[in-house]
């Protein structure tokens, strides 16, 4: 029912996206309208990514459907940036960052529970996440907000550069601790166990189908999306900073947060929790500084600067993400903490 609802809102909302964009529709209509077909074409996102999750299995599955969910909110930020709105990128990952680690995993572990009394998920992927987490947030992410106090613009831009490389390299270097020289030394927990029988929905060459297109599809329309966001912050009287962390970053991640749930509601933890907490890492520490990187080729560069208050969210969020994962197991109860953190921060922000 749910599939055959998002293919409706696909196939009604890329046609009148383009007719609203060329006969120029009020910005109102044209947001609403841009942001449900993104959240339609990320559902299409989800399932092929699902269906190469059962073929590639549950690190493999994790990763790609991370990396095609960011893919959205990639292509969003870096038009934002072509617009000069660096304060709605570095909002939108702000926003991503507590989306998944709060309302992804939230969600996640919330209707899981329900479901079933106790779930458990790769204790070893948990703490091996938990410090890569604590490294880019509390570490690459506070350090130039505090020496920049010191320094001039040039100087901040040159050290955002330094810990943006970095943060790639390690980056890569962690995907191939896990997939290649670390591959299977640390046993995924026994609730993965016989997953590779299901039936996927697509086959491979139709799943690699529907992610290019629906990756070509959100990218034009996100560059319009772009556009509309200066008049639906002065319509509603919402900051930059609102729009960014919690509008632009759940139309950003659709994808994840309807998979997340999905394999939580399966009992398939290892696949959800590794959506969740590996988007996070990706955004952190590859979307994020590529962005800082493809800034240099425009007129206003980005440097690695959050709000104090991006940064207290951020690194809360991470702390009570680690201390609840980090036992391998979870529960519907945990999962509303996790809601009850993000509903908080997100009533911060909305009166900030």
């Amino acid at each position: 029912m749910t599939n055959k609802i998002f293919m409706a809102l696909t196939f009604i909302g890329v046609p009148l996206s383009v007719i609203g964009t060329v006969m120029h529709w009020p910005s109102i209509i044209l947001f609403v309208l841009y942001c449900l077909t993104i959240i339609a074409l990320s559902s299409f996102m989800g399932r092929a990514t699902e269906s190469l999750a059962i073929v590639a299995g549950p690190r493999i599955g994790g990763l790609l459907n991370a990396t095609f969910g960011n893919a959205v909110e990639l292509i969003i930020s870096v038009f934002a940036l072509k617009a000069g709105l660096v304060g709605v990128v570095l909002a939108s990952l702000t926003g991503s960052v507590l989306g998944n680690l709060l309302l992804v995993a939230g969600l996640s572990f919330f209707i899981g529970g329900l479901k079933f009394k106790r779930q458990e998920f790769n204790v070893f992927d948990a703490r091996h996440n938990s410090g890569l987490l604590i490294f880019a947030v509390m570490i690459a992410f506070v350090i130039p907000e505090v020496f920049s106090m010191n320094m001039n613009e040039t100087k901040t831009i040159t050290l955002s550069i330094g810990i943006s490389v970095i943060l790639i390299f390690l980056y890569l270097a962690a995907l191939f601790f896990k997939l290649v020289t670390h591959r299977g030394v640390y046993q995924p927990s026994g609730e993965t166990e016989g997953h590779e029988e299901e039936e996927p929905e697509w086959g491979k060459r139709k799943a690699i189908a529907v992610l290019f297109i629906a990756t070509i599809a959100v990218a034009y329309i996100s560059e319009h999306l772009v556009h509309t966001f200066e008049y639906v912050a002065e319509s509603f009287g919402w900051t930059e900073l609102f729009i960014g962390v919690i509008i632009v970053a759940i139309v950003g991640n659709a994808a994840e947060h309807a998979s997340a749930v999905l394999m939580a509601y399966k009992n398939k933890m290892d696949v959800a929790v590794e959506i969740a907490v590996g988007s996070t890492l990706q955004v952190a520490m590859f979307v994020l500084p590529v962005l800082v990187l493809i800034s240099l080729f425009f007129d206003q560069t980005m440097p690695l600067l959050f709000s104090w208050q991006e940064l207290i969210a951020m690194i809360s969020s991470v702390l009570l993400m680690v201390v609840i994962s980090n036992d391998g197991e979870t529960n519907w109860f945990e999962g509303l903490t996790l809601l009850a953190a993000y509903i908080i921060m997100g009533i911060g922000f909305f009166l900030l």
